[in-house]
C-alpha cells in the first residue's frame, strides 16, 4: 500500500539536526538538503517510494526536479522512513566538514565548461563546479594511483558516477557515507573493476550493470518491448514495439504485440513478450510512425 503523503510545503532546519533542510520540490516531492548531498522521496514504478540522492543541487530545494537525482539508495515505507534515512545522514556531514575542503576560486577549463569554483580536497584532488555540471580533477601523480580499470587519461571523473572513481581511491579523503555510496557506484557501473579491486565475486543483485548483462543474454532471443503507449482502438490493451533482445537501431526488425493493460509492468531492464499469449497486432496504430 502506498503511503499518502500530506502537500505541505515543509522548509525547515530541525534543531536536532540543524544541517538537514527540508522542502518541496518544483514537481512537490519531499526533499532535503544535507551539506551537499540531496535525497528526494520519490514514488517507484511499482508502487511505493525510494530513496533517491543527487549532489551540489545548488538551487532551492523549491526549484529542484527529478532529473536532479541518479542515485537509487532503497525502498521507504512511508515519509517518517524518509526523514529517518536523512537525519541518519548528518552525522557523516559533520565528518565531512572535519576532513577540511577547501574552498577555492578557479577560472579551470573543464570538460563540462568553465569552472565557477572548486573545493581543494587534498594536493591534486579538486573539485570543479559548473554552470551545468562538475566533478573531480586529478593531477597526473593523483591519477596514476587510481586502479587502471577505472582510470581517465586526463585525470577529470565527472560527479554522476566518476566521482565514486576517487572516492575509492583516495577513501581518506570521504566520508564513511561517501565511501558506502561510492562502493555501491562501482558495483553498480564498473562490476568487472569492482572485483577486480575487491577480489570478490558479485552475485546476483548487487550489481545493476551485471543484472542488465544476464538479462540481455537470457532474452537476446525473445522480443523486448522498446515502445509501449496505451492503445485507443484496442480497450484494455497496451501497444508496444519490441525487438529481439530489445535491440535498437537502423535495420532492427520491429514487432508489434497487444499485452494486457494490467498486465504491462516495466522490470528493471525491459518487459519481455510471451508469444504463447500476447497477441501479434497489424492493426491501427497509435505511433505515429506506423499509421
Amino acid at each position: 500500500m502506498t503511503t499518502s503523503l500530506s502537500h505541505e510545503t515543509p522548509q525547515d532546519t530541525t534543531a536536532e539536526n540543524p544541517e538537514v533542510e527540508y522542502g518541496r520540490s518544483a514537481e512537490g516531492f519531499l526533499a532535503a538538503r544535507v551539506g551537499e548531498t540531496a535525497f528526494a522521496m520519490l514514488p517507484a514504478r511499482r508502487g511505493g517510494h525510494y530513496l533517491a540522492t543527487g549532489w551540489r543541487v545548488g538551487r532551492p530545494i523549491a526549484e529542484w526536479h527529478r532529473a536532479d537525482f541518479y542515485g537509487h539508495s532503497g525502498a521507504l515505507a512511508d515519509e517518517s522512513a524518509f526523514r529517518s534515512m536523512v537525519a541518519e545522514n548528518a552525522e557523516p556531514q559533520r565528518e565531512k566538514r572535519a576532513l577540511d575542503g577547501k574552498d577555492l576560486r578557479s577560472a579551470a577549463n573543464t570538460p563540462w565548461g568553465a569552472s565557477q569554483g572548486a573545493t581543494l580536497y587534498a594536493d591534486g584532488v579538486v573539485c570543479h563546479s559548473t554552470a551545468g555540471h562538475g566533478g573531480f580533477h586529478l593531477s597526473a601523480e593523483r591519477n596514476r594511483r587510481v586502479h587502471p580499470m577505472l582510470r581517465s587519461d586526463g585525470g577529470w571523473y565527472e560527479e554522476d558516477a566518476e566521482w565514486a572513481v576517487v572516492a575509492i581511491s583516495f577513501p581518506q579523503l570521504f566520508t564513511v557515507f561517501e565511501r558506502r555510496c561510492a562502493e555501491r557506484t562501482i558495483k553498480d557501473n564498473w562490476p568487472d573493476a569492482w572485483e577486480a579491486i575487491s577480489g570478490t565475486i558479485l552475485q546476483a543483485g548487487e550489481s545493476r550493470e551485471r543484472d542488465r548483462r544476464a538479462f540481455e543474454h537470457a532474452h537476446a532471443c525473445d522480443w523486448v518491448v522498446v515502445s509501449a503507449i496505451t492503445s485507443k482502438h484496442e480497450s484494455g490493451f497496451v501497444e508496444v514495439i519490441s525487438t529481439l533482445g530489445g535491440k535498437r537501431g537502423p535495420g532492427t526488425e520491429e514487432r508489434r504485440f497487444l499485452v494486457p493493460s494490467g498486465e504491462y509492468h516495466v522490470g528493471r531492464f525491459g518487459f519481455v513478450i510471451d508469444e504463447a499469449r500476447h497477441l501479434v497486432y497489424s492493426g491501427p496504430s497509435d505511433f505515429v510512425g506506423w499509421r
